[in-house]
């Protein structure tokens, strides 16, 4: 295990991180900086002065002088920042947290940083060269970093004095840092631990990431096994005559990997980047089978050569022509057909219960994806055991690794656990894959699996240790077990999170609203008033709520039960507004895909606690409706509750509301949604998507002491006047071609509802007024056999249909 430097006297260090310079603006030094921003960090960007003007420089009368052409490349990677897609910043506002300079009139402002980031050229002499001129302007207790893919850190610490090298590290990001959650840090023998800890917690806490501690070795963990399994993939195409095409079908989401599974990555990521990582790992290690392995091989250097090195040229495993896209004959080079494996054997892995069902069955499968599948498996499984404690320490650094920064769904040693230990390990000896002696002693003891509840096998102990958990990520799981279940149903259980708070958890597929969820709410809600401080909205599955039970929906309208629906939206309605007045608070925690019916429970609530990446929106209108919880005026009340209730704040809140619900607005990320006025002010934003559920307890906790339940209130509306105006803009909208005839239904139903109906302009009314008008429009609308259309070709191909 790596010793490093433990805290002495002289070791000074900052107690938070400010101010940060970013030291290179290519795609990663601003994407850093993006997400420093963020995460509310402000951060000063640097790059290299030009050595020319361009045509508009010149053209301004500009000279080599000017302030605007020295922080020229600084200046521009940031503006760029507006139009990436994905866009590396929350917000466009964010954009105001970075400055730009350039690396020689901006020295001194190195000392305002608590952490200098180097994110420059991946040459070593490069980057040695950057850290002799900035080392004498480095605070005495700041930290200094290199983002590198796999350059040695000591190698670029031999550059530093002796006086920084302790404060010295690799911070590896994954593009892009906004969305990828791993941050590999790679510390040299010379960096104190304090420094590693302290890092580990900031980028933990605040900066949303999955921290693991990498040994300074080529690639160090995620690219190392990352790009090791990429290439036995492509080697095992070839070798099995498959296409491009058939790889992808089953190296994605079938072994719980990304829908971009194999090449499609290689596309997304670029082909030429991923030549220049495998050729680092090649030039590193020993003559041998490993680096043979990482010969890349010669189709790929090709392609290259070509210029067709993926998604950015427009062509590189996959070509778009149109509409088709087209695979890559490695035989021909030319474009064809794409092709998938498909047929019985696939179907019925699919069918399996669970992930890791499909997992084992795909893999141990006896046809041909089986046959595809176990070699590259079996490989990477074995490799990854190899490289225990030459790459990091645990088997649970190298598991976090892959799924934090490929996206895996279980990482190596939880695969194996998966497919079986002992009899996998049986069948690679058999077949002659290098299994490690560590595995054989494991197994010898009598210990069949990698994990054991919270426990992992240390090679180095030779037993099981208890895996390290920050006491913020609450697993909803495993308190359920601890702690207790509450009240349950079908569709949702309520759970003890501790601290007299509870959680309230949705189990429906999709966590889809049905009358079981609502049930459980009003359940929960009367418990909670009686036995507890407050309550949280929270769950664990991949989004928070995709919305209400269409199919459940779809089926009683296409059977006319018109009293069977009404009275399953007046139970909605009132179960949403059940939240709003709780005499105890409740906290939504909403994350990813957080629409239609997610979002109108999420409004009612005291507070909101969002993760950064919330997707949130009032999106009934691609399936031919409007909100039928309350979605309505609960937007409209927290407009109005922006800004004082005058007459001209009054049209604006309506026009905003029918703005957002009509054209199925949906934010961007947590801040957007704060833009858009789904999230307030006083609402939190949680970096870490695993802090969440904490996050909301302890907003909980913070209100529940003195907590008094809104007040009922009416509202003013515009009503038949501000009718009128929004209508006007849908006409706008249907005769210059944007909306069809029945989009124009529903707009004129959602003007009805927002604006009060013919209710004279400024009229005050009560809640239950606006939730009977919205009952009634959704109730004609869903009878609409172009709204039927609409949510049957959403529940049958997932996107909606125009008609």
């Amino acid at each position: 295990m790596t010793s490093h430097i433990e805290q002495s006297t002289d070791l000074r260090l900052t107690n938070s991180i400010r101010f940060a310079v970013v030291i290179g603006s290519g795609v990663m030094g601003a994407g850093i900086a993006a997400h420093l921003a963020n995460a509310g960090i402000r951060s000063l960007m640097l790059d290299i002065v030009p050595r020319e003007l361009t045509a508009k420089e010149e053209a301004k009368g500009l000279t080599l002088e000017s302030p605007e052409v020295r922080n020229r490349i600084a200046s521009e990677n940031r503006q760029k920042l507006l139009k990436q897609n994905p866009a590396p910043l929350a917000t466009a506002d964010h954009l105001n947290f970075i400055e730009v300079g350039n690396l020689e009139d901006d020295l001194e402002r190195l000392k305002e940083a608590d952490w200098v980031i180097e994110v420059v050229v991946e040459r070593l002499d490069v980057k040695q060269q950057l850290f002799e001129k900035i080392a004498p302007y480095i605070r005495e207790d700041a930290i200094l970093s290199s983002n590198t893919s796999g350059i040695s850190i000591e190698a670029m610490a031999s550059a530093l004095p002796e006086g920084l090298k302790s404060r010295f590290l690799g911070t590896h990001f994954f593009n892009p840092p906004r969305y990828l959650k791993l941050l590999e840090l790679i510390p040299t023998e010379k960096t104190a631990r304090p420094v590693i800890d302290f890092m580990s917690r900031f980028a933990e806490d605040r900066l949303g990431k999955g921290v693991v501690e990498a040994k300074d070795t080529p690639n160090f963990i995620g690219n190392r096994i990352g790009t090791y399994g990429l290439l036995v993939t492509f080697e095992e195409m070839l070798k099995q005559n498959a296409s491009i095409g058939e790889m992808d079908s089953i190296t994605g989401p079938l072994i719980g990997r990304p829908k971009s599974a194999t090449f499609r990555t290689l596309d997304v990521v670029g082909i030429d980047t991923f030549v220049h990582v495998a050729g680092n790992v090649y030039e590193t290690l020993e003559a041998g089978a490993e680096k043979d392995t990482f010969d890349v091989p010669s189709e790929m250097k090709q392609l290259v050569e070509k210029g067709w090195i993926g998604q950015k040229a427009g062509q590189g495993f996959y070509k778009k022509e149109g509409k088709v896209i087209q695979e890559l004959n490695l035989q021909t080079f030319e474009y064809e057909q794409l092709k998938a494996i498909t047929g019985p054997e696939l179907d019925q892995i699919k069918s399996l219960p669970g992930s890791k069902a499909k997992l084992k069955g795909a893999i141990l499968n006896k046809g041909r994806v089986g046959q595809l599948l176990w070699p590259i498996t079996a490989k990477t499984l074995a490799y990854s055991a190899r490289l225990t404690g030459e790459i990091a320490d645990t088997i649970v650094a190298i598991d976090d690794a892959m799924k934090w920064g490929f996206g895996w769904k279980f990482g190596p040693f939880e695969m194996w656990d998966a497919l079986g230990v002992e009899k996998s390990v049986e069948r690679m000896k058999a077949e002659g894959y290098d299994v490690p002696a560590w595995i054989d002693e494991m197994l010898a003891a009598g210990n069949t699996s990698f994990y054991k509840g919270d426990q992992y096998y240390d090679k180095a102990s030779k037993t099981y240790v208890e895996k390290t958990v920050n006491p913020k990520e609450l697993k909803l799981k495993p308190l359920a077990k601890s702690n207790g279940i509450i009240l349950e149903n079908g569709g949702a259980r309520l759970v003890d999170i501790g601290d007299d708070v509870v959680a309230l958890e949705f189990t429906s597929p999709n966590n889809a609203i049905g009358v079981d969820i609502m049930q459980m709410i009003e359940q929960s809600i009367d418990r909670v008033e009686q036995d507890f401080k407050g309550m949280v909205l929270a769950n664990d599955g991949k989004n928070f709520c995709v919305g209400a039970n269409l199919a459940m929906m779809l089926m009683e309208a296409e059977d006319e039960n018109w009293f069977e629906l009404d009275w399953i939206i007046n139970k909605f309605q009132q179960v949403v507004q059940k939240i709003r007045y709780s005499s105890r608070p409740v906290v939504a925690a909403p994350y990813g895909m957080t629409l239609g019916g997610g979002t109108e429970i999420s409004l009612p609530a005291a507070r909101m606690q969002a993760a950064l990446e919330t997707y949130m929106g009032l999106v009934e209108v691609g399936v031919g409706l409007i909100p039928g919880g309350g979605g309505n005026v609960n937007m409209y009340r927290r407009l109005l509750e922006q800004t004082p209730k005058t007459m001209q704040n009054i049209e604006k809140a309506a026009q905003q509301t029918f703005e957002n619900i009509a054209m199925a607005k949906v934010s961007k990320s947590a801040f957007d949604a704060k833009t858009l006025g789904y999230h307030r002010a006083v609402d939190g934003i949680s970096m870490n998507r695993d802090h969440l559920t904490f996050d909301a307890k302890q907003t909980v906790l913070e209100l529940a002491d003195g907590y008094t339940a809104p007040v009922r209130e009416k509202l003013p509306v515009v009503g038949q006047t501000g009718k009128a105006t929004l209508e006007l803009a849908a006409y706008e909208m249907f005769y210059g071609g944007y909306i069809s005839e029945h989009d124009l239904k529903i707009a004129k139903k959602l003007a009805h509802v927002i604006s009060g109906g013919d209710l004279a302009y400024g009229t005050l009314v009560d809640e239950q007024y606006f939730l009977d008008i919205e009952r009634e429009a959704f109730l004609s609308l869903i009878g609409e056999p172009k709204s039927q259309q609409r949510m049957q070709h959403m529940l049958v191909k997932g996107k909606p249909l125009r008609n």
